[in-house]
């Protein structure tokens, strides 16, 4: 699909539902809203309490020795964090932007095979933090880590600070 983007010009906010966000209307709507997503082979997003999963195709990110290249694995990890705040922020109501601020990243092992992304909090009280930063400051920061899963092999630890701005 051709994107008709332009740069400097804000892509719309997907509606807010009422109740649970439909994960593979989200993902249309990011597909839309980021044109690199279709490229990026995100076969299926689930969402577990504070868990955000994703399960990737490597085809897409293959590299010259046939397996996943760095920069594409990383732009993976940098965008489930953002997915993360973005479904967190609609699940409170909330259409606000989130922007990330820092990331790292640390690769254990070659991704061989297609494979799983996880994010979650760094720090388990960190949603309670941020509900509490928005609801006095109307931003906040949080910390998220993502895990990428081939098998049962660990090959990619990030973490990732993600700062809701205030509402426009």
């Amino acid at each position: 699909m051709a994107s008709s983007r332009e740069a400097g010009v804000a892509y719309p906010r997907l509606p807010l539902t009422e109740g649970s966000d439909d994960l593979v209307a989200f993902q249309q709507w990011l597909g839309e809203a980021i044109p690199m997503v279709g490229a990026l082979g995100i076969m299926q997003m689930d969402r577990q309490g504070d868990t955000l999963t994703w399960q990737l195709s490597l085809k897409p990110s293959l590299n010259d020795k046939g397996t996943g290249f760095g920069g594409a694995l990383t732009a993976q990890a940098t965008l489930l964090g953002w997915c993360w705040v973005t479904l967190w922020l609609r699940a409170q109501g909330r259409a606000q932007d989130v922007v990330v601020a820092e990331s790292s990243h640390r690769f254990h092992a070659p991704v061989t095979a297609d494979y799983r992304m996880v994010c979650s909090p760094h720090d388990s009280q960190g949603p309670v933090m941020l509900a509490d930063k928005l609801q006095q400051r109307g931003r906040g920061r949080i910390t998220l880590d993502q895990k990428l899963y081939c098998g049962n092999t660990l090959c990619l630890e990030a973490t990732g600070s993600y700062v809701v701005l205030p509402e426009a």
